[in-house]
């Protein structure tokens, strides 16, 4: 398996024969070189959108109609795109699971808000935000989503016991690397830690020292642009 960073919330993810783009927001990221798109698009067999922000969803479309791969999302906006934009949509809601190759997607809850810009930058409704628990190879990995501590958390740590977080954690937008740490600590049992939606802006955290040192015993993974992490 390999959890490849592309800066700020997106992700390839490399499992049970998928190739999964988290996110995949590549233009005007000033984490990402924008030279290197291909790489992150190469063999992509689905795009999975936790919620319609442009910092999460901007470049979707447009991936999706250059790989003929199907966005994965939250059924209102599925609705919408498959309807006006002519590309493929898998709209499903939390609780409910896909699957890609032999890698299956459940999406879950999250806490947040998801809108997409229309006409002018006004803002327009894109159903509910969300995060997922992605299962294969033996793991199963969190992605968070943005999203502030939810009591949820509780019964997704024990239900379906995620390995390998993903948390955003930069603060200001979501939750803070301490948040996200006491979050981890208390209803996680994670092998691995790997934040995001962290660095991208001066706004946001520019280290994840805090999460570190709050989690003892726990792998914490400061991701690099582009260099894969193989677990």
């Amino acid at each position: 398996m390999k959890i490849t960073w592309l800066g700020h919330s997106g992700f390839r993810i490399e499992i049970a024969g998928a190739v999964l783009l988290i996110g995949p927001w590549m233009t005007g990221n000033p984490m990402f070189p924008e030279d290197r798109r291909d790489e992150v698009t190469e063999a992509a067999t689905h795009i999975l959108l936790t919620h319609g922000h442009g910092d999460h969803a901007s470049d979707t479309l447009a991936v999706a109609k250059e790989k003929g791969i199907p966005i994965a999302c939250i059924h209102e906006l599925s609705e919408w795109w498959g309807a006006t934009e002519g590309v493929e949509t898998i709209g499903f809601g939390k609780g409910g699971t896909i699957t890609s190759g032999e890698a299956r997607v459940t999406m879950v809850n999250a806490v947040h808000s998801s809108s997409v810009d229309f006409r002018g930058g006004r803002p327009v409704y894109a159903g509910s935000e969300a995060g997922f628990m992605i299962s294969g190879e033996g793991h199963t990995i969190y992605v968070s989503g943005d999203t502030d501590i939810m009591a949820d958390m509780g019964w997704m740590g024990e239900y379906y016991a995620p390995d390998i977080g993903i948390l955003c954690c930069g603060g200001h937008y979501t939750m803070d690397m301490k948040a996200a740490a006491w979050a981890a600590k208390k209803f996680f049992d994670f092998k691995a830690v790997i934040p995001c939606h962290y660095r991208t802006f001066p706004i946001l955290a520019q280290s994840a020292d805090e999460l570190i040192a709050g989690l003892p015993g726990v792998n914490v993974i400061e991701p690099q642009v582009l260099e894969p992490i193989v677990i």
